[in-house]
């Protein structure tokens, strides 16, 4: 399950062996003991492992187009596999950080408390992430008072743009903040500006510049780059533990938004190490073709031999070993690249179909982490879902067919259905075309064949 996923902008002065060095300070320089890979000696390697099959950090290079690759996997003794991936652009100046663990069902608890890792932290410390078009990228809170109005006054009104989203967290009338800002701004350094106005008096001078459509009195807005997500608005509600639950809202709802971004393959490990392999055996399909050459070559030498031979030339019989024997090595050489190169195509087949998979688990997973973010208005049973999204497209069918059925004039309970309905995102018939599917697939079922194992598994099953 993909838990976080962000590309950051960043400046000339981190060099690649400077980004090696930082990842490798990052797990060695962690908290928890058990995340240390014991006894790391980097001497400049650029294709090097280091740690064990349950704790390792693995580093690429792929030359071809400038880019380093560098994994940290953790294997949990209860099967649980955590992977942290740092992909490093030196072409583009951009870097993908992004963090994935094994699916379980506490991982949708854990994505509600959720905090950008640490590495981000170096990044920025470091000096080495470039400004969002002109706001510096960090880790601490703005405030918002007189001398800077104009911050969060121009991204309610539309007229700045930046590629990140903007938390502004405005003050209730008595001066108290909803939140703890600084940990808002902690728990989503690297993928968000977090603003918070200074003194509730600016109500006054920002509703004039807003046209009243700033929050006021502990609300929070989130500004989202995408026109087609917008703005959002989370209310303050005074009761006990309710600024946990709206930090917990706000850094929920960003990390969804920049987790759900597309991003190109070449900036995760498994497009890097598809392509690092579609290059060597393109590498062996030429050395194949060499090979080849030098086959031919080698035969009209040997025509040639011959008519040595025949002319009774004294060296004949020593040439004509010497060419058997380099026709023996290029046979060996074309078995061996011909074998090398089928299993490069198995692998890469086999990594392909892989991503297919958990890119489709992955948006199902996210579907329903996004639905988390609100109140429940009902919880599941004990029945599993043959696919995500099942259950809640069958309960959202009989409400939508209950608001078709009745003929009577709108009363409260059609607002209400007809609410739920468009809330949970309506009918996306998601259900009829898996069944459909299924239907054909089942007609001229006879056993579990590969094929069919292979479709059910694309459906989501």
């Amino acid at each position: 399950m993909l838990l976080f996923s962000t590309v950051l902008p960043i400046n000339d002065t981190l060099t690649k062996d400077g980004f090696i060095e930082l990842a490798i300070r990052w797990n060695q320089g962690s908290r928890h003991e058990e995340n240390v890979i014991p006894d790391i000696e980097w001497n400049g390697e650029r294709n090097i492992k280091f740690g064990n099959e349950k704790l390792w950090m693995q580093i690429e290079e792929y030359r071809n187009q400038n880019i380093i690759a560098i994994r940290y996997e953790k294997i949990q003794d209860d099967g649980v596999v955590w992977d942290t991936d740092f992909v490093m652009n030196f072409n583009e100046m951009k870097m993908s950080v992004r963090l994935d663990r094994s699916y379980l069902e506490e991982a949708l608890t854990e994505y509600k408390t959720f905090s950008t890792p640490a590495f981000i932290a170096l990044l920025i410390d470091g000096g080495y992430v470039m400004d969002d078009n002109g706001l510096a990228i960090g880790r601490k809170p703005v405030a918002i008072n007189e001398k800077n109005y104009s911050l969060i006054v121009d991204v309610i009104n539309g007229d700045a743009h930046y590629s990140l989203p903007v938390v502004y967290v405005s003050k209730m009338h008595d001066e108290r903040i909803p939140v703890n800002v600084r940990e808002v701004a902690k728990r989503l350094k690297g993928v968000a500006h977090v603003f918070y106005q200074e003194h509730s008096w600016s109500d006054s001078a920002l509703h004039r510049l807003c046209n009243k459509k700033n929050e006021y009195d502990g609300a929070i807005g989130i500004y989202f780059p995408s026109q087609a997500v917008g703005h959002e608005k989370i209310l303050n509600h005074i009761f006990p533990g309710s600024g946990k639950k709206m930090t917990d809202k706000v850094v929920s709802r960003v990390i969804q938004y920049s987790n759900v971004q597309r991003i190109d393959a070449l900036y995760t490990w498994p497009g890097v190490s598809n392509a690092l392999l579609r290059d060597r055996y393109s590498s062996k399909r030429e050395e194949l073709a060499r090979s080849q050459a030098a086959m031919k070559l080698y035969e009209m030498a040997a025509q040639i031999s011959q008519y040595e031979a025949q002319l009774k030339v004294e060296d004949a019989d020593q040439k004509a070993e010497k060419m058997k024997k380099e026709a023996e090595e290029a046979l060996e050489l074309v078995a061996s690249v011909d074998e090398e190169m089928e299993q490069m195509r198995q692998q890469i087949e086999t990594l392909t179909k892989q991503n297919d998979s958990l890119q489709s688990i992955n948006e199902g997973l996210l579907a329903k982490v996004h639905e988390t973010s609100k109140m429940p208005l009902l919880y599941f049973g004990s029945e599993d879902e043959f696919f995500p999204g099942e259950i809640k497209e069958i309960v959202l069918e009989v409400l939508d067919r209950e608001l078709h059925d009745r003929t009577e004039a709108q009363t409260r309970r059609s607002d209400v259905l007809g609410d739920v309905v468009r809330s949970n995102g309506g009918i996306t018939g998601q259900t009829e075309q898996k069944k459909n599917k299924v239907k054909e697939l089942m007609n001229a079922y006879t056993a579990m064949t590969g094929t069919v194992r292979s479709a059910l598994k694309e459906l989501g099953f």
